[in-house]
């Protein structure tokens, strides 16, 4: 009995121990401390931000030089590379039997000018007999009919002399325009075909243009913008392979005629100045034109965001404590953001110390710094 009372005395104390125990935690759980935190004030400042379009740089006029003619490369007489004026000779092609056949074709012209002479004078004296009725008439048809046929030897010798001038003037190829010339494709002694033998390319440098597409839905947009003419301001802009800027503004110069219905996009043609030949045809580059929508903007530095499930969200400082507000963000900017709607100028943004926070919770404004030896706190 003795010792069923001690076990009963024991368990009793036990009892009263755990009610001591579990006594204050009925009064609440720990208030956790404010979490400390960094805020800047949303501003409206200057945003100038570009669409960005994938484009390549093209001449504006570049021609393949093909012989007319054929025959064997008796001279080059230029330097690869070089910018070759309009008319200069470029390359000659064995002209000795095309200056062969127009020096016939000069003596055809004086055999059948000769022949016309002869044949107009004898038309002009039987005309004259026949006024007379010295003559008869057959003599008189037979010398229009003789006319008639030298006129027309005189015309055919006439149309070869100038076929032979053409093909003579072929085997000199020339510069079709001030451009500069690539690497000949042909040597001094090669055999070059009419029509079928590349020999060299040529292009216009100065100035350039910049080819990229658009979407349909922005034709509007480049209509307006090449109605302006706007050649001297920064609305397109080059940015280089690699990662430069292009020094010169650009202009509308052309766009295409239709919309391709398979990718439903069209052409913009815009003309960049080239003076110191920086821009190559073929070069790859991206174009950057002015989005329309630049100008004062709510700018936040882009830590401050915060991205779940595909939304954006900041926290914001609010009587010490942090509300989570969703926000539409426009184009990135370095390290700052546009914020497009869900916050105002003057809100207290959250910038360090929100990856502990919830929507309610308690902040202290303003990281202490860290002792030395220890990292700072976010």
């Amino acid at each position: 009995m003795k010792k069923m009372n001690h076990i009963l005395s024991i368990s009793a104390a036990g009892m009263l121990g755990f009610a001591a125990c579990k006594g204050p935690a009925q009064k609440g759980a720990p208030v956790m401390p404010p979490t400390p935190v960094n805020i800047t004030e949303a501003s409206v400042a200057p945003a100038v931000y570009y669409d960005k379009y994938p484009a390549t740089v093209v001449a504006l006029n570049q021609v393949e030089l093909r012989s007319q003619v054929s025959g064997f490369i008796t001279g080059i007489f230029f330097k690869e590379g070089e910018v070759v004026q309009k008319g200069k000779p470029l390359y000659e092609i064995d002209r000795r039997k095309y200056e062969a056949a127009y020096l016939q074709a000069q003596a055809s012209i004086a055999s059948a000018k000769a022949n016309y002479n002869k044949a107009k004078k004898d038309d002009e004296r039987y005309k004259r007999l026949a006024e007379q009725d010295a003559v008869a008439r057959q003599v008189l048809d037979n010398a229009e009919a003789a006319l008639e046929t030298t006129r027309s030897q005189l015309a055919a010798a006439e149309a070869n002399l100038a076929s032979v001038r053409t093909d003579l003037d072929y085997s000199l190829i020339k510069a079709p325009f001030t451009g500069r010339i690539g690497i000949s494709q042909v040597k001094l002694g090669a055999q070059v075909s009419p029509g079928t033998t590349l020999l060299n390319t040529i292009s216009s440098e100065n100035p350039i243009a910049v080819d990229f597409v658009v979407t349909e839905n922005d034709i509007s947009r480049f209509a307006t913008l090449q109605g302006k003419g706007n050649a001297n301001d920064s609305t397109f802009r080059l940015q280089l392979s690699d990662g430069t800027e292009y020094v010169h503004a650009g202009k509308i110069l052309a766009i295409d005629r239709g919309v391709d219905n398979q990718t439903g996009t069209i052409r913009v043609r815009i003309e960049f100045n080239n003076p110191d030949d920086k821009l190559k045809d073929g070069m790859s580059c991206v174009m950057r034109v002015l989005n329309e929508q630049s100008g004062q903007r709510l700018i936040i530095p882009y830590k401050a965001v915060t991205e779940q499930m595909g939304e954006f969200f900041v926290f914001v400082a609010k009587d010490s404590v942090a509300a989570q507000q969703k926000v539409h963000l426009g184009p990135r900017i370095q390290d700052r953001v546009v914020i497009m709607d869900g916050i105002q100028a003057g809100d207290k943004v959250i910038v360090e110390g929100f990856q502990r926070l919830r929507d309610g919770g308690k902040i202290q404004i303003g990281i202490p710094a860290a002792p030395k030896g220890e990292p700072a706190k976010k």
